[in-house]
C-alpha cells in the first residue's frame, strides 16, 4: 500500500512551511535516510529524510510551493510490487491533531544527525507500517490492525510487531467523542477593516513570513497568559570594566575579546545556581526544575529574532561563553542555527545597551519563568560607601518574572544574586 509522506513539524512552533526545493524526482529510489527535500520552516531551512524505501510514485506539492500546513500530503512513496496506478490522494487526510510533533531535523548546511521520519497516516481501514514490519507480521501470523503503533503518528514499526503475540485480533473500536469545540479567541480588527481606515493613504503592505507569525503568535500567547511582573535594579559596573580590560590583554593573542554580555551571561548562570527554586519552566500543570543552567541569549536578526541557547554556562569559562556566543550569534543571523541551538533553557538576556537604550521591559519566552532586559551602562553620580557623591558607570537591569513560578521575594533574590556577581566580578573566577 503506498506510504504518504506528510509535511513535517521541523519546530515546536511550526504549523506550515515552504517546500523550497526537492532533492529527488518521481520515479526515483530512495532508502531510509536519504535526503529528499529542503524544507524552510519559521526559523531555518531544514533537510528532510525518507524514513522507508521505496519509490518516489507522485510529487504532490511543487518545489517553491509556500504555506504547506503541516501534516498535509506532499509526496506518495510507492513499496515493492506496487505502481502509479495505486495511489489515491484524493483521501489522504492529515493524523491526528493528536500526533506527536515530528523529531526536529537539521539546517540544510550541517553535519548529519538524525532526522525526522516522514510520518504515515491511518485513514479509514488503512494500516500503515513499515516493509519490515509486515513482513514479520506476516511470518507471526499477527493482524496488524490488532497493534498500536508506536513511530511517527502510529505507524507500526518493527518494535511493535515483535512484541505482539501471534493469532492477535483487533478489538472492538470504541467510539471517539468529538472534541470539545473550541471558543475562538478574541480578534483584533481584520486587514481589510484595517486598510479602509487608509484608503486615502499611501502605503505599503508586506506579507509576513513564518519568522514573523511565530514571533507575533508567541509574544500574544506570552503577554496573555502569562502574569509578568517586574524587578529593577541599578548595578554598578566600574569593577568589571577594569578586570574585562585586564583578561582581555590576556585573551587577545587567542583572537578572544571578552564583552560585557559575557560576564552577564556567566553571573545569571551563577546566580541561577544560587537560586535553583529560579532555574525552572512552566509546564501547563507543573513546574520543572532545570539542574544545569542553560542560559538562552536573544539575537536580533533580519525580520526576527533568535534566542539561541548556551547549554551548562555556569561550568563553563568566560572565554569560552564569549567564543560560542560569537559562533551562535553568527549562525543566528544567516538563520542556520540547528533547533536544539534555540530550543530549550530557563531563562534569558535580552541587552539592548549596545543601540543606547538605557532600560526596558522584555517579554518572557515561555515556558521560560524569567528574563533579564539589559540597559545601556551610563556614567551618573552615586553615594559611595563612604557617604560621599562620586561618579560610577551605572547599567540598569529589569527581570521580567512569571508569578506563576517565581514570587517577589524569590525573584528579588535571584536578582540581587546577579548583582552580586556583575559589582564583584573575581567571584566568577572562583
Amino acid at each position: 500500500m503506498p506510504i504518504n509522506i506528510l509535511m513535517p513539524a521541523l519546530s515546536p512552533t511550526m504549523e506550515e512551511g515552504t517546500l523550497a526545493k526537492w532533492l529527488v524526482k518521481e520515479g526515483d529510489s530512495v532508502a531510509s535516510g536519504d535526503v529528499i527535500a529542503e524544507i524552510e520552516t519559521d526559523k531555518a531551512t531544514m533537510e528532510f529524510e525518507a524514513v522507508d524505501e521505496g519509490t518516489i510514485g507522485k510529487i504532490v506539492v511543487a518545489e517553491g510551493t509556500e504555506g504547506v500546513k503541516v501534516n498535509s500530503l506532499i509526496a506518495v512513496l510507492l513499496e515493492e510490487g506496487e505502481s502509479a496506478g495505486d495511489i489515491d490522494t484524493r483521501a489522504e487526510a492529515a493524523p491526528a491533531a493528536k500526533a506527536e510533533a515530528a523529531p526536529a531535523a537539521k539546517p540544510a548546511d550541517a553535519a548529519p544527525k538524525a532526522a525526522p521520519a516522514a510520518p504515515a497516516a491511518a485513514d479509514g481501514n488503512r494500516i500503515f507500517a513499515s516493509p519490515l514490519a509486515r513482513r514479520i507480521a506476516a511470518d507471526k501470523g499477527v493482524d496488524l490492525a490488532a497493534i498500536k503503533g508506536s513511530g511517527p503518528h502510529g505507524r507500526i514499526v518493527k518494535a511493535d510487531v515483535e512484541g505482539a503475540k501471534a493469532g492477535a485480533k483487533p478489538a472492538a473500536a470504541a467510539a471517539s467523542a468529538a472534541p470539545a469545540p473550541v471558543a475562538a479567541a478574541p480578534s483584533s480588527a481584520s486587514a481589510d477593516q484595517v486598510k479602509k481606515i487608509y484608503a486615502d493613504r499611501e502605503f505599503e503592505e508586506v506579507t509576513l513570513d513564518g519568522m514573523r507569525k511565530t514571533i507575533a503568535a508567541r509574544l500574544t500567547e506570552a503577554k496573555s497568559t502569562i502574569p509578568h511582573f517586574y524587578l529593577r535594579r541599578d548595578i554598578e559596573l566600574d569593577a568589571l570594566m577594569a578586570l574585562r580590560a585586564k583578561l582581555n590583554k590576556t585573551v587577545e593573542a587567542r583572537g578572544i575579546k571578552l564583552s560585557v554580555n559575557d560576564f552577564i551571561i556567566k553571573a545569571c548562570a551563577l546566580a541561577l545556581q544560587d537560586v535553583p527554586d529560579c532555574n525552572a519552566v512552566w509546564a501547563g500543570d507543573r513546574v520543572l526544575k532545570l539542574k544545569p543552567s542553560d542560559v538562552a541569549v536573544a539575537v536580533a536578526i533580519e525580520g526576527g529574532l533568535f534566542t539561541p541557547v548556551l547549554r551548562d554556562s555556569h561550568q563553563k569559562s568566560l572565554s569560552a561563553l564569549s567564543v560560542e556566543m560569537k559562533d551562535l550569534a553568527a549562525r543566528a543571523k544567516t538563520r542556520k542555527l540547528a533547533p536544539h541551538e534555540y530550543q530549550g533553557g530557563s531563562f534569558a538576556v535580552s541587552n539592548l545597551g549596545m543601540m543606547g537604550i538605557e532600560n526596558f521591559d522584555a517579554v518572557i519566552n515561555p515556558p521560560h519563568a524569567s528574563i533579564l532586559a539589559v540597559g545601556a551602562g551610563v556614567k551618573k553620580p552615586v553615594v559611595n560607601a563612604e557617604g560621599e557623591i562620586s561618579v560610577a558607570t551605572v547599567m540598569s537591569v529589569t527581570l521580567s518574572v512569571d508569578h506563576r513560578v517565581i514570587d517577589g521575594a524569590l525573584g528579588a533574590t535571584f536578582l540581587a544574586a546577579i548583582k552580586g556577581y556583575l559589582e564583584n566580578p573575581m567571584s566568577m573566577l572562583a
